[in-house]
């Protein structure tokens, strides 16, 4: 084991931000807030045989990437938060680090190298969080109440009086959240408050969803409806699971998001999955559909598609969009935001379990010139292992797409598919890029096209 006074050097930093080094006996060393080039002394926490892992505890050569944390709630003290993991970092070098790791993975995991590497896409490094769900924890022995992310490696909720990551008027609300949640008859039965924020013409819209496990009093219906009048938000209630959400007053703004280039508006409701960082899924959208090009004598699938956050824009440039989603509830929204902006007229959607695929579910779906897949972290495995064996046992009556854009949230599993896709299902992987979608997390988002060998 590795001794504390014992110096390591730093080689490199891995996937959950932590600095990775070799000590005396050889043996890999993870090393939390440690990062490359820095010689530091570690308190080993874990030992395996072939790896340990710990916590710096000194350090007598720094990093030139090592950079003051933006907020005081970061780092490796005791009741720290645990909602970002690389604040310690520079903000352009967290960005060379996920395209790292997603070259990586692509290349040790696939055995794929991308053609070309995208210029990685990113945004405000703060106030971009746009979603989040804030635990809520009464604490009856010091009378107070917490609101924010748990602890780091903890499950206790941290401490927080501020929250850079957030835009700064919610940030600026914990401490009055706390206040509120304190005051309310039903304090200890309310476990969570999500954040959800959207646009309108007159500027964010604010929406609060509050789980409660007992129905609320009349006084506490009275204190929300107080705090949404000096606070210019909306409450949103959850008494039992997802589809139980309800505005708590039905009058007040749309929350929905946009796409200008496309000129598409996206309804929402707070708990519909919508990408935390407007900015770059704004961003984002405009890329895939550039590199996806599609045109008006096309017919596109898009696989996993949401609320259509990908099917509409592409729905404006092709001849016909199929969206194909996992969800009812998420397929009805789609087709009421494509009827939105008129474009049911090209826009169709289906439900479908999208992780029990076969050649033949592939083949009834019918042909289409291009893909954009958008999966969960889990991947598409299922979608690509069918396209796979249609190129092994081909159909007369089918044809596999010419080009396909994959958005990844996981760049292992965006790996293991491209493996398939490249040595299984006769395509080249073109391109691919990171995309920086939570910046100071050590959450990979990217980008990889291919194309028809």
């Amino acid at each position: 084991m590795t001794a504390r006074d014992e110096w390591l050097t730093v080689d490199s930093i891995d996937l959950e931000a932590q600095g990775v080094a070799r000590n005396a006996e050889g043996k890999v060393v993870f090393i939390e807030g440690a990062l490359p080039g820095e010689e530091v002394q570690v308190q080993v926490g874990r030992s395996k045989n072939a790896w340990e892992q710990g916590t710096l505890t000194a350090m007598r050569r720094e990093s030139a990437l090592r950079v003051r944390p933006g907020c005081p709630h970061f780092g490796l003290h005791a009741g720290a938060c645990g909602g970002c993991k690389m604040q310690h970092v520079d903000g352009a070098a967290q960005v060379a680090i996920k395209q790292r790791v997603l070259e990586d993975n692509l290349a040790h995991l696939a055995k794929v190298k991308a053609e070309t590497l995208l210029r990685p896409i990113q945004g405000p490094d703060w106030g971009y969080r746009f979603r989040a769900r804030l635990s809520v924890r009464y604490v009856a022995r010091k009378g107070t109440v917490l609101v924010g992310f748990h602890e780091r490696k903890s499950r206790y909720v941290a401490d927080m009086q501020v929250c850079p990551v957030l835009p700064a008027t919610v940030s600026a609300m914990l401490m009055p959240l706390r206040a509120l949640v304190g005051s309310m008859d039903q304090r200890d039965r309310l476990p969570q408050i999500e954040l959800a924020i959207g646009q309108a013409e007159a500027g964010p819209v604010i929406a609060l969803v509050l789980r409660h496990l007992e129905p609320l009093t009349d006084a506490d219906l009275a204190r929300l409806r107080a705090f949404a009048a000096v606070h210019g938000v909306q409450w949103w209630l959850q008494p039992k699971g997802p589809d139980t959400v309800h505005l708590l007053d039905t009058d007040g703004p749309e929350l929905a998001y946009t796409l200008p280039e496309f000129g598409v508006v996206m309804p929402f409701k707070p708990t519909d999955f919508t990408q935390v960082n407007h900015q770059i899924n704004t961003v984002l959208v405009g890329r895939a559909l550039r590199l996806l090009a599609p045109t008006r004598d096309e017919r596109v699938i898009d696989w996993f598609c949401g609320l259509g956050n990908f099917t509409l824009p592409i729905a404006t440039l092709a001849r016909e969009v199929l969206g194909i989603e996992g969800s009812e509830t998420l397929v009805q929204r789609s087709r009421d935001n494509a009827l939105r902006n008129g474009l049911d007229g090209r826009a169709s959607f289906a439900a479908r379990n999208l992780f029990e695929l076969a050649p033949d579910d592939l083949v009834a779906y019918g042909q289409a010139d291009k893909w954009l897949v958008d999966p969960p972290r889990e991947g598409a495995f299922a979608l690509v292992k069918a396209l796979a064996d249609l190129h092994a046992a081909p159909r007369a009556d089918w044809q596999p797409p010419r080009r396909i854009v994959y958005v990844s949230c996981n760049p292992a599993t965006l790996a293991r598919d491209a493996g398939l896709l490249v040595h299984q299902a006769g395509y080249r992987c073109v391109a691919a890029g990171a995309v920086n979608m939570f910046p100071h997390t050590a959450h990979v988002e990217s980008m990889a096209v291919f194309e028809r060998a």
